[in-house]
């Protein structure tokens, strides 16, 4: 039920005419200005005369521009665009309400962060085709073929057919370090130039079999001065028990199971030196025998070889040196002969013994 004596209905405020303003008409006002309008919220002064406002001109009190405010909230929901995409209201925007809660911002999309310790993705190498032809040499890098040189070899100091206490010193010091199995004897055959080929190839030196200067000192470095005892050994085994027919006398003492020499006076040993005998087909007679001649350098009518410090006991049979067994050792044989191949000892021998002294040959 309406009040008559109050200016509002409920469509709106009325003037003292009873008449309605336009400004009760709800809906959008173009040209709107906000801000307060001094006494508009208290209605007309009292006897004034009212001026009906045009719609555009007109300032709405709070509570109709309140109204108006959401009347164009509603009307841009239902047209799907955001309140301040009305026509006005770009330069100003519309007033909130201090209790009105602001509403809440859409917050971006998180976007995902690799890890700090991440490794990037990267798509694998392709492996290298394997290639049939070999890659040329590089120039650059090869090098270049090593000068011949020009230096002149080093001198020889012995070899194969050498005789002296040099080469008796060769043989013990290469003895020393086990490249010599044999007792020196001076004398520089087959058996010493394979000892001499065997230290140079283990030192990687030129392999000659020849003792030159080089080898030489680097066999000096290595060994020590052989004693009087390893340059000149009695033996290289040692000297068999004597036989009891050579205690007595001068005696050349012969054993042929040591192969030794033991030149004995009274039952004493003077002196002893390596012999080696006859092969099968032509061997040493074994038994009591007298020395019936001395050739100091005697060579042989049968064989034509030299038999130096030749003590003939038993027709052509005789102790004497032989550079072959100096060379070769045990290796070969004589033809019935008893060789000697220490040439300093048997020399010495050979001026001891005289004609008539016994000799025995034995097992």
């Amino acid at each position: 039920m309406a009040d008559t004596n109050s200016r509002w209905d409920v469509r709106g405020p009325r003037d003292p005419h009873g008449t309605r303003t336009p400004e009760a008409i709800p809906g959008p006002v173009r040209g709107a200005r906000s801000g307060p309008v001094p006494g508009a919220g208290s209605g007309p002064l009292p006897g004034a005369i009212p001026d009906p406002v045009p719609a555009a001109t007109s300032r709405p009190a709070p509570a109709r521009r309140a109204a108006a405010v959401s009347l164009v909230a509603l009307a841009a929901l239902a047209t799907g665009c955001e309140a301040g995409a009305a026509e006005g209201a770009q330069d100003v925007p519309p007033p909130v309400r201090a209790t009105q809660a602001a509403a809440p911002t859409a917050a971006p999309s998180p976007t995902r962060t690799a890890p700090a310790d991440a490794k990037p993705r990267t798509a694998p190498t392709p492996a290298p085709r394997a290639s049939t032809t070999p890659p040329a040499p590089d120039p650059t890098t090869a090098r270049p073929a090593p000068e011949p040189s020009t230096a002149p070899p080093p001198r020889v100091l012995m070899r194969t057919g050498s005789e002296s206490d040099r080469v008796r010193e060769l043989q013990a010091r290469l003895r020393q370090i086990g490249h010599f199995g044999r007792n020196p004897t001076g004398y520089y055959g087959s058996v010493t130039a394979d000892a001499v080929r065997s230290f140079q190839a283990k030192r990687s030196l030129p392999v000659t079999g020849s003792t030159d200067e080089v080898t030489w000192k680097r066999l000096l470095a290595m060994t020590r001065t052989p004693t009087a005892a390893e340059l000149a050994p009695p033996t290289e085994r040692p000297v068999a028990a004597p036989d009891e027919r050579c205690l007595t006398g001068r005696v050349l003492c012969i054993s042929k199971e040591s192969r030794t020499l033991a030149w004995m006076i009274d039952g004493k040993v003077v002196s002893a030196m390596d012999v080696r005998f006859g092969s099968e087909y032509t061997p040493t007679r074994e038994g009591v025998f007298e020395v019936f001649w001395k050739s100091r350098d005697h060579v042989s009518t049968l064989y034509d070889t030299p038999m130096p410090y030749a003590l003939f006991f038993s027709g052509g049979q005789a102790v004497h040196y032989s550079a072959d067994f100096a060379a070769d050792g045990y290796g070969g044989a004589s033809h019935g002969c008893v060789n000697v191949r220490d040439k300093k000892k048997v020399a010495a021998l050979f001026d001891q013994v005289k004609n008539g002294d016994k000799v025995v040959v034995y097992w």
